[in-house]
């Protein structure tokens, strides 16, 4: 009985340590992230500041900041599992050569050169080449957090940025391969399972994952649905996530690349926005508890003792990695904002390169000083990060600035307009004149303080974001009329509206016949081409002024009416090239006049036909 409760004892005092733990963490990113927001210095890192300080070389609250960085990592499985749900397969596709060619060159690149200056820093050249290739390994928990915060995540650099951050999470499995065939020991232990094996066993996973997220998780989803289980629905989310990377890890692959693929097969699912509503909570918490065990795994101890070498290589593995970070960049055309930016926001190593020295120490290649020092030298790297980003504020290209500008809050009207351009404000003018009450909302400060000269209040707000939505009265809108002029955000905020409010009327402004067909997809009660009615008023005067009467103009215009709009229906359902023969063309009449003979050609997509880019 006595041992017992002696047992007993531990037990709650242990559990005890471990709560005072969990309060520790919990407070300090409670504590530090507002205060380094406030200053301006990022979230990222005030969490590295505090694990730094309650970590064991600081208040020594966190005694094995190892483990709480392990289950931490899960923060940026999540993570990467959201950016999927983004990034739908045509979009993903799209930017192949941005994740083949421009990451692809990046990593050769980065690498070669980082080996160079680590054999001039004293290393020998495997130790360089190990040592580099892993500070190539950018980290993707601190870039995207920051393209996230800053807004730049879904623009052009920020997805030139996510490319590459792809191919180098794709690139740890090689590179894993290099370290064991470099090592005699592990090339020995490598030998009892064959590479085509390990390669084979690699690719049945990625397999097995995408047969799964075609067949098995729409159904799976539907069916939890139907049971109006909300935290089941949780738990199913978080299980595909955990369950991808799982998978993915069995088949020696990376756990954040599973999740990604994760993400992408249900970036098309009608359940997209409850996943990334169930997931985020999770993704944040775990991904500041990430941050947080960086800043406490740096070695203090370390960094006093090797401060010479420790340093050297920081200054000069981040500068030249930035330095051919931005020599590519403007290479390939970037602009010089575009290209320094990049530079500074990829300049640090990641968590993946923990991965690689580990592995590498195992194997024999590294002593334990020399893991010590490199791993010491990404962490600082990191830490860094977000003090280099503050040098962009010293180009001259100012952000919008919000002097005037108002946003959303608690609104009430008939309709909601979306964007308030050269559509937006012709559309608003009947509305008004028949007495409707309008909300209106834009992202563009300048047009929004031009707007309130000539006497419309237009408010500051993301469409695509569902809390503006609610903010500027969707939820006591009977309908909302999307006139913004960016393909892609348009069909996003039609697909948020249709999943979240399916009974209200959506109007949206279409650029050309491959973005319409993509809002009727996305569930929009009515689309309208922006230049198609005034393409036929034109094309009705051109008509009148060759000596055409009035009826017959009228009977041309609803001919051309009718064709479009069975062509467009064709279109719908089988793709551009459908309904060709209802487009009237001058090519055989041309053929016939120049005595050419008139044969079947390669199908040519017409400027209204673009697909949505």
């Amino acid at each position: 009985m006595a041992g017992e409760a002696i047992t007993q004892a531990t037990d709650a005092a242990a559990s005890g340590i471990d709560l005072l733990q969990v309060v520790a963490l919990l407070a300090a990113g409670v504590i530090a992230v507002p205060i380094f927001k406030r200053a301006g210095l990022g979230s990222v890192l005030g969490y590295l500041a505090a694990g730094l300080a309650i970590g064991p070389f600081g208040l020594r609250l966190i005694a094995d900041p190892e483990a709480i960085l392990h289950v931490s990592e899960l923060g940026v499985v999540l993570f990467l599992f959201i950016v999927g749900l983004e990034m739908e397969p045509t979009r993903l596709w799209s930017l192949r050569k941005q994740i083949f060619g421009v990451g692809a060159l990046q990593v050769a690149l980065c690498g070669a050169l980082l080996t160079g200056a680590g054999i001039l820093l004293g290393f020998t050249p495997v130790v360089a080449f190990v040592a580099g290739m892993g500070f190539v390994l950018t980290s993707t928990a601190i870039v995207m957090q920051m393209l996230t915060e800053r807004g730049e995540l879904a623009t052009p650099a920020g997805q030139k940025i996510v490319s590459i951050l792809l191919l180098e999470d794709l690139a740890i499995v090689p590179l894993l391969a290099v370290i064991a065939l470099l090592s005699p020991s592990m090339a020995d232990a490598a030998a009892a399972t064959p590479v085509w094996l390990s390669i084979l066993v690699a690719i049945g996973c990625v397999a097995a994952l995408n047969l799964i997220g075609r067949w098995v998780l729409n159904p799976l989803f539907r069916i939890l649905a139907n049971a109006r289980a909300r935290e089941v629905m949780t738990a199913a989310a978080l299980l595909v996530v955990l369950g991808a990377a799982l998978l993915f890890q069995f088949g020696g692959l990376s756990m954040a690349m599973g999740a990604f693929l994760a993400g992408v097969l249900l970036s098309t699912s009608t359940f997209r926005h409850q996943l990334e509503a169930d997931i985020e909570p999770f993704r944040g918490i775990l991904l500041g508890l990430f941050f947080l065990a960086v800043g406490m795994s740096l070695d203090i101890n370390v960094v006093a003792e090797k401060w010479e070498i420790i340093g050297l290589s920081v200054v000069a593995y981040m500068l030249v990695k930035g330095g051919a970070i931005f020599v590519l960049a403007r290479l390939l055309k970037s602009s010089f904002a575009e290209a320094l930016e990049r530079s500074l926001l990829m300049a640090q190593g990641g968590e993946f390169a923990f991965v690689l020295f580990t592995t590498a120490a195992a194997a024999g290649l590294f002593t334990a000083d020399q893991q010590a020092i490199f791993s010491a030298t990404v962490i600082i790297s990191m830490v860094l990060t977000p003090l280099t980003i503050l040098a962009l504020r010293l180009l001259p290209a100012p952000g919008q600035s919000m002097d005037g500008v108002e946003t959303p809050d608690g609104l009430s009207a008939d309709v909601l307009i979306i964007g308030f351009g050269r559509f937006g404000q012709i559309a608003t003018q009947a509305l008004l004149a028949k007495g409707h009450k309008i909300s209106t909302i834009d992202t563009d400060t300048d047009m929004i303080r031009v707007a309130g000269q000539f006497g419309f209040k237009v408010y500051y707000g993301d469409g695509t974001r569902l809390d503006i939505l609610r903010a500027a009265g969707i939820d006591k809108a009977d309908v909302v009329v999307i006139a913004i002029d960016k393909k892609d955000e348009a069909v996003k905020i039609a697909e948020v509206i249709r999943a979240e409010y399916p009974l209200i009327k959506v109007m949206a402004r279409a650029f050309d016949r491959g973005h319409a067909i993509a809002l009727v997809k996305a569930g929009v009660d009515y689309q309208i081409r922006e230049m198609f009615e005034s393409a036929l008023t034109l094309s009705g005067e051109t008509l009148r002024a060759l000596g055409s009467d009035e009826e017959e103009i009228a009977d041309l215009i609803a001919a051309v009416r009718q064709r479009d709009a069975q062509r467009f229906a064709a279109q719908i359902t089988g793709g551009l090239q459908a309904g060709r023969d209802l487009l009237l063309s001058n090519a055989e009449e041309q053929a016939r006049e120049s005595g050419a003979v008139s044969g079947p050609s390669e199908p040519v997509l017409l400027d209204d036909e673009q697909p949505a880019r």
